[in-house]
């Protein structure tokens, strides 16, 4: 799986983000489709492929490195997160890879700032696929360019938020290939994902 782009909306983080953002693009890299190919083959199905699968090699990845899937940031009282990590400064950073809908972005990136606003994050990630991603995928998932008209909404808490990183990142299939199994949907809510 490749990276279309990294889009940052806060930028006063005063420590090191490199080490941060290596691990996500190294975990996004490894994730292939079909298990255990070394690129990421979609099926060009028209809204025929699930969502779910697509993290998993990334969130294994980052546990790897110390990572912790499905966990609440330490102090919170708000859900649990994709990813989380704690740095050597006991500074937290979260990872949300999207397999919901526009709603749960919007909710995803709101969770995150709430985070650093309590003082509780110090920076944050949201991973979406690009239009071209998105065509094949499970109808209306929460999607790059759907969520871009909002961006401004999260980069006006740069100014109170000045030791914190925002980032989304978009994300694309290597390839179409029509002999690549679907990816299979789950069964959330009402709707196959």
């Amino acid at each position: 799986m490749k990276i279309k782009q990294i889009r940052i909306l806060i930028n006063t983080y005063k420590g090191d983000i490199e080490s941060i953002i290596q691990n996500l693009d190294h975990g996004i890299s490894t994730t292939g489709w079909p298990i255990n190919s070394p690129t990421f083959k979609l099926n060009p199905s028209r809204k025929g492929n699930g969502v779910k699968p697509i993290k998993n090699n990334c969130i294994a990845h980052l546990e790897s490195l110390g990572w912790k899937a499905e966990s609440k940031v330490p102090g919170s009282n708000l859900g649990p997160l994709d990813a989380v990590f704690t740095n050597q400064l006991n500074e937290n950073f979260a990872l949300e890879w999207e397999t919901g809908n526009i709603s749960s972005s919007h909710r995803a990136v709101n969770k995150l700032v709430h985070e650093m606003l309590s003082h509780r994050l110090q920076g944050g990630f949201l991973v979406l696929p690009s239009k071209d991603f998105y065509n094949y995928l499970t109808d209306r998932v929460g999607n790059f360019p759907e969520l871009e008209p909002y961006f401004p909404v999260w980069i006006a808490h740069s100014a109170v938020l000045n030791n914190h990183f925002l980032a989304i990142i978009e994300i694309e299939h290597d390839e179409l290939d029509d002999n690549s199994p679907l990816i299979p949907k789950g069964t959330d809510g009402r709707a196959l994902r």
